[in-house]
């Protein structure tokens, strides 16, 4: 669980070396190419075989818009001017975005009061960090695209959990995935710019894709597997104070009381959200592993240990 953790909370660190020599769609690319293959590597050992109906290809690419593709690419849109500290704090909304989404689409259990208050909580902590009153404040296009990120994963898990879930191995189904996110965001790269490759960003780019893209999805699907989907969602309350302890550390970001502050009252959200939603489990069932890629998209608490 702990090098989850690191795994899963250090993609922003890589994101924002990588954004030293190449562009955020350039990124994209080669992050879900090596995912691809890294995925379709473990789906053979696993003898899981890619689906081949033309629904659930369908299906994939939609999830893979949603879920990879876009939010991919807006990360690295986002930390172009936004601290990777800051953006895996934002990255943490995802499940408040998910209850709103299911708010709207009536697929969410009526609102306690616990959960209105997490909401509030929640989107105060995002407001404290942004601090829109300061001139000093975070509150920018970049900030607005790392909130866009957190949604259109939010987004990708009602799509996914309603269209996806037990269709194949989980394995065969996120490489196909995968695979379908690589095509979308290869559609992007004439109007990417130039790149211009550093050993830096070409390593970061590599620890990226294998790494955070790739193995995050055997080791979250092993502790599904064996300790339970509970079990693996904590792992996510971990991933913003990873983000920004890496990124102060090695990168020198700021690390101001007011970032921290609001890091807490989000994850504080987060788990009132939770909490109140959570149902305990009947006697003798077991979790269902999601056929879906592991990423530092749904932490804490999303649709995949409950990947990357």
């Amino acid at each position: 669980m702990g090098l989850l953790a690191l795994l899963w909370g250090s993609v922003f660190l890589w994101i924002e070396l990588a954004l030293t020599g190449l562009t955020p769609v350039q990124i994209t690319v080669i992050r879900c190419a090596l995912g691809t293959a890294v995925l379709l590597v473990l789906a053979g050992f696993g003898r899981q075989k890619l689906p081949r109906d033309q629904a659930t290809w369908g299906h994939l690419v939609v999830a893979a818009l949603f879920c990879n593709a876009l939010p991919f690419v807006l990360f690295g849109i986002g930390q172009q001017t936004v601290d990777s500290g800051v953006a895996g704090v934002l990255n943490a909304t995802t499940p408040l975005w998910s209850v709103l989404i299911g708010l709207a689409l009536r697929t969410e259990p009526r609102l306690t009061p616990a959960r209105v208050g997490g909401l509030v909580l929640g989107f105060a902590g995002v407001v404290l960090i942004f601090a829109p009153w300061q001139r000093d404040g975070l509150a920018s296009w970049g900030a607005l695209a790392l909130l866009g990120a957190a949604a259109s994963y939010a987004v990708a898990f009602t799509y996914m959990g309603r269209t996806l879930v037990g269709r194949a191995g989980p394995m065969a189904i996120s490489a196909g995935q995968m695979a379908a996110a690589t095509g979308l965001s290869a559609l992007g790269l004439p109007l990417s710019g130039p790149a211009h490759p550093n050993a830096t960003a070409l390593v970061a780019v590599v620890i990226l894709g294998v790494f955070g893209t790739g193995f995050t999805f055997v080791l979250n699907y092993r502790i599904i597997e064996e300790e339970g989907a509970t079990s693996a969602a904590t792992v996510g309350y971990l991933l913003p104070v990873v983000s920004v302890g890496l990124g102060a550390l090695v990168l020198g970001e700021p690390l101001t009381p007011r970032i921290v502050a609001g890091m807490a009252v989000v994850l504080l959200g987060v788990a009132l959200t939770r909490s109140a939603a959570a149902k305990p489990p009947q006697e003798g069932s077991a979790p269902r592993p999601s056929p879906v890629l592991p990423t530092e998209r749904d932490q804490p608490g999303g649709h995949s240990t409950e990947p990357r």
